[in-house]
Order: structure tokens, then sequence, then C-alpha cells
């Protein structure tokens, strides 16, 4: 692999590309050859960041050795343990010197022939270009659950995205200087970078193989940590800025469900030839907790209030893009 025109001037490659390394049984060879061909057709200087998240032995070396073939036009970063994609992201953008990063699987999941159609939004005027499979070529359970994913998504946060889960991205430098990336928050980045201002646009690529080809039935654990994850999507676009309004709908609908039910055991006990003392119901003791847990959260929901009030100079929720003087 000869190193781009760009390397050897020592300029500013046009695109980094990422390639997470999280199994041993990375396809990372495959990876760098397939889609360093489409970005040398398109005429795109490139660089490539193998990020090995504690990933070791023959797939290490072989990491360095495509290091060593192509004089540093691929280079390989070695965590201690592993991590996230999240992190690798992170630790990657730190060393990147492209305008644009490309993310990809560790596994050539699509045709790299598509790279043309994600350049083509970018030169467009996108800042964040992400792909979506179609047809899918995985099992139907895979595409039934990755399609309710998805659809949820857009209900709770208002973007249009049709595959979240497909990690092949093109984004502007720019994009990931101005946000935060943590935990599983790698998988919601084009709903995150939407709800920032930034355009976001959707491409269709075509799929041509899924990581271990089986049927990705998981147990409910994991179908709970999205859900939060879901939850850690949407509070932050839309609610960062008015937490009353979250905690009070909470707080409220708490305090109304534990106030009838309180004042329906009070008016059993008050009209009723009943002995039985209202310390003795357990939906009265049950009404009575529900309402002091409802006025608790509204509680929470000024202090995020007071919280905003007092910081609103330090945070901003616009971008600007242009200005002319």
């Amino acid at each position: 692999m000869a190193a781009s025109p760009a390397e050897t001037a020592g300029e500013r490659p046009d695109v980094t590309l990422v390639v997470p390394v999280l199994s041993e049984r990375a396809q990372v060879a495959e990876v760098i050859a397939g889609l360093g061909r489409s970005m040398d057709a398109l005429g795109r200087s490139w660089e490539a960041l193998l990020v090995y998240s504690g990933v070791s032995g023959a797939c290490w070396e072989e990491g360095l050795a495509l290091q060593a073939d192509s004089r540093q036009q691929v280079r390989t970063i070695q965590l201690h343990k592993r991590f996230s994609q999240a992190v690798c992201l992170s630790s990657a953008f730190h060393h990147a010197r492209g305008r644009w990063i490309l993310t990809s699987p560790q596994y050539v999941q699509v045709d790299p022939a598509c790279l043309a159609a994600l350049f083509e939004r970018a030169d467009d005027g996108a800042d964040f270009v992400t792909s979506w499979r179609s047809p899918r070529i995985d099992s139907w359970i895979n595409r039934a659950q990755s399609s309710l994913f998805n659809a949820v998504l857009r209900r709770l946060v208002g973007t249009r995205f049709h595959d979240v889960n497909c990690t092949l991205r093109l984004m502007r430098r720019e994009v990931l200087e101005q946000m935060t990336i943590y935990g599983t928050m790698y998988r919601y980045l084009p709903a995150i970078a939407y709800n920032r201002g930034f355009r976001v646009d959707e491409v269709r690529v075509r799929h041509v193989a899924e990581a271990g080809g089986g049927v990705g039935f998981h147990g409910p654990g994991v179908y709970l940590r999205r859900a939060l994850d879901l939850l850690g999507v949407v509070f932050p676009t839309k609610f960062t800025h008015k937490p009353l309004r979250f905690f009070g709908a909470l707080g409220g609908l708490s305090m109304l469900a534990g106030g009838i039910t309180a004042s329906f055991q009070v008016g059993v006990w008050l009209f009723r030839d009943d002995m039985q003392g209202l310390h003795q119901r357990p939906l009265f003791l049950l009404g009575v907790l529900a309402f002091v847990l409802g006025v608790q959260i509204v509680g929470f929901g000024l202090v995020g209030e007071i919280v905003i009030f007092t910081q609103a100079r330090n945070v901003r929720e616009y971008r600007i893009e242009h200005v002319d003087e």
C-alpha cells in the first residue's frame, strides 16, 4: 500500500478512517483495502487509525504489519483493556489528522463502492452522513428488531433515520469537536448531531455481510440497557434546558395517582361503618407514598430549573453556522 500524496507532502489528509478493533476475528486488512481503494478512486487523500480495544495476538500483529507496509498511512492504537466503540472513537479523534472522520465496523459490512454516495452528500453540504443498509441480508429477527428500535428512536427523538446501528459514517471534524462521546452513545451519534443543529443526511448502502451471520436475539438485560440508553438520548436532547417539564409531568402523574388512591380510601373509611383504621389499609399507605414520591420528583425538576437559571450564560443550545460581516 503506497502512501497518499498528501501524506508524502506532509499535508493534512482529507479523511481519517477509524476502525475500532474489538475482536480477534476482525477483518482489518479487508476493511482497509476495500475502503482505501474507494477513497483512492474518488481522489481523496486518507489515513487509517486502527484502535485495538484490548485485542492482541495475531490480530494486533496484522495491524502492525499493515502500518509498516503503508509507511504510516495506516497507524495503530492499542488500549490497555477492552472498551466500547465510543472510547475507541474518542481516543482516535485525538490522533486523527483528517478534515473528515470516516468510521467503519471491523469487518466489511457494506459495499465499499457506496463511499461515493456518502462523499457526494458531504460535498453537497452535509456535516454528518450516516448509512442505511438496504436491503438487509441478515435474519428476519434482526431486521424486525432493528426496524422497531429505529422507529421508537424516530418517534422519541424526532429524527428520520432508519439504521443508527450501521457504523459506516462520515462526519466533519467539527462535529466531534462539539460533542462528548461516552458509554454507548456512539450508537446514537446521528441523532445527537441532528439535535445539535448539524445537517445529518442518510444514504442507502448495499449490505454485503453481517458479523457472525447469526440471529441477534438478545436477553432481557440487553433490551433494558438499550431502553435506558434511549432515555439517556431523549432527556439531554429534549429536556436539558427545561427539566421541570420532564420531572413535573412524571411527578404530577405520581401525585395524581397517589392522591386519588389515598382519597378513595379516606372516603371509604369515613362513610362506611368500617372499624379498620387507615393505617391498616395498604392501598391508603401506597397512595400516600406515591403522592410524596411525586412531590419529591417535582422538587428535582425545580432544582434543575434553578441550576439552568444560574448557569444560563454558560449553556448554549444553538450552533452558529455562518456570520456575514
